[in-house]
């Protein structure tokens, strides 16, 4: 694969972004590509290293060695033919995926990986611009109905497995446009929402039905689908934000960090959003409670609206700069991770807890009472003690909430159907056997996040793929879906 000597003539090169400066007074995507010869160097550098374990790195089981090579030989129709063999869509995780796969790559012990995202990203646009993605129409229909509720990558991907062997696929959404989180959550510089538009349009041609603005379990009733459809698969995320019940947890200015970024990306994309609506950093100290990529988004948001300053606390120790690669290759790693939007500018602080939101005695932030905290193993656990007299404050007059999902939303659909849920809040849905996907309702099944918990994009295209070979396999004697 690639070139025999490649990764030892070859330095590793990755894309680079626009200034700051630049970037944040728009939301425009900022990445500066690689060049086509650039990209068959990097290409070049992928060793045939026997045990690839990229390809188990990569949850959708990407076959990154060959179309690595296929780059490097200049062949970039077979790289996208390669390419799409495991992934529906490519286009995202080259933007928003967090690279599990480089992380396995076997230069990555030195350091070194080879630019596997940046490669992604690289062949998928080539195909779009030359043409070379079409639609997929199925040569025969089934006759079978499939409602898929929920828009995100799981539900998109299930969709487009089903219709492409020839099932009849609805695919509901209860915001005003299809994408799920890849719509309203993930901010626009970071993905383009044209990127889901134009995949929509090659998925409605192979004959996916997309209904927006159709809450199931509110707008549409359940039953409904019970009755009209062979079977139906509920994607609809993790959407239950983990809540931080301290005092003053009701002042304005406290909100989730999806409240923050929804409202947003709606503005950013035309929709008609009220002032009152609107939540707005500018001219404010804005406090990001969270260090993950949500958290991430909160601080690239914040700098476009011209905060006056942006804290991100965490209440985890700071990760190490590099891991142990002898303890974690060639799983992901623990260790600092600084994204673009820390660049854009930002205070970040570690071992810290929020014991108080303080009003101003007119109902609205103005601070946040803190204290930092120190973690020790106790009988193989880690235990959090609180620092005595550590407390301190940070001024705040927006502060988003961005530690994660515990669950599902139960009410209205769940609840309706009386779905299981196991013992973590999700779906109940088997993992694996001959009812994997199944749900405890005959012909219900489950995928992506209401099943496996919050998770990557990458993911929930791999669970809406399987899940799509469950639903075919019940729906037909043998599976047309192939691996």
């Amino acid at each position: 694969m690639g070139k025999t000597t490649g990764f030892m003539e070859i330095d590793r090169k990755e894309r680079h972004y626009l200034p700051v400066e630049k970037r944040v007074k728009n939301y425009q995507e900022f990445v500066i590509n690689l060049g086509d010869k650039e990209l068959r160097n990097q290409g070049a550098r992928c060793m045939d290293c026997g045990i690839p374990y990229c390809h188990s790195g990569c949850p959708v089981n990407n076959l990154i060695p060959d179309w690595n090579d296929m780059v490097y030989q200049d062949d970039w129709r077979a790289a996208s033919e390669r390419l799409h063999a495991t992934n529906n869509f490519p286009e995202f995780t080259g933007r928003i995926c967090p690279a599990p796969c480089e992380a396995s790559c076997t230069l990555n012990i030195e350091d070194n990986p080879v630019t596997i995202k940046t490669i992604e990203y690289s062949i998928v646009e080539r195909a779009w611009k030359e043409g070379w993605i079409q639609p997929q129409i199925p040569k025969h229909r089934s006759g079978k109905r499939v409602a898929v509720i929920g828009s995100g990558p799981a539900g998109m991907a299930c969709s487009q497995q089903l219709a492409r062997v020839g099932h009849s696929v609805s695919l509901y959404e209860k915001n005003d446009r299809s994408g799920g989180l890849l719509r309203y959550g993930i901010p626009d510089f970071k993905l383009d929402k044209q990127i889901i538009n134009r995949r929509m349009a090659q998925m409605k041609a192979e004959g996916v039905r997309f209904h927006a603005n159709t809450h199931v379990g509110v707008d549409l009733p359940v039953t409904y689908l019970m009755e009209n459809f062979d079977a139906v698969v509920l994607s609809g995320g993790s959407e239950v934000p983990r809540d931080l019940p301290v005092e003053g947890r009701e002042l304005n200015g406290v909100h989730y960090a999806m409240e923050f970024l929804k409202t947003n990306s709606m503005r950013v994309q035309g929709s008609d959003v009220d002032d009152k609506d609107f939540i707005s950093a500018e001219g404010k100290h804005v406090v990001v409670i969270g260090g993950g990529d949500t958290g991430s988004d909160c601080i690239g948001t914040s700098n476009r609206h011209g905060a006056a300053s942006i804290t991100q606390i965490e209440i985890l120790s700071q990760p190490p700069e590099r891991e142990d690669k002898s303890l974690t290759w060639p799983n992901w790693p623990h260790k600092l991770r600084t994204s673009s939007s820390h660049e854009e500018g930002c205070s970040r602080l570690w071992d810290v807890i929020t014991k108080e939101f303080i009003g101003d005695g007119s109902g609205n932030l103005q601070s946040i009472r803190c204290a930092k905290v120190a973690w020790k193993m106790v009988d193989g656990n880690w235990k959090m003690e609180e620092i005595p007299d550590s407390e301190f404050e940070l001024k705040a007059e927006l502060v988003t909430l961005a530690m994660g999902f515990v669950h599902p939303v139960y009410q209205g659909m769940l609840e309706d159907l009386d779905i299981t849920v196991d013992g973590r809040g999700n779906i109940d849905a088997a993992f694996e056997g001959e009812k994997a996907f199944h749900t405890n309702i005959d012909g219900v099944f489950a995928a992506g996040d209401m099943r496996r918990g919050q998770s990557l994009v990458v993911w929930a295209i791999r669970e809406g793929r399987d899940c799509a070979k469950a639903v075919d396999q019940f729906l037909r004697a043998n599976n047309s879906l192939q691996d």
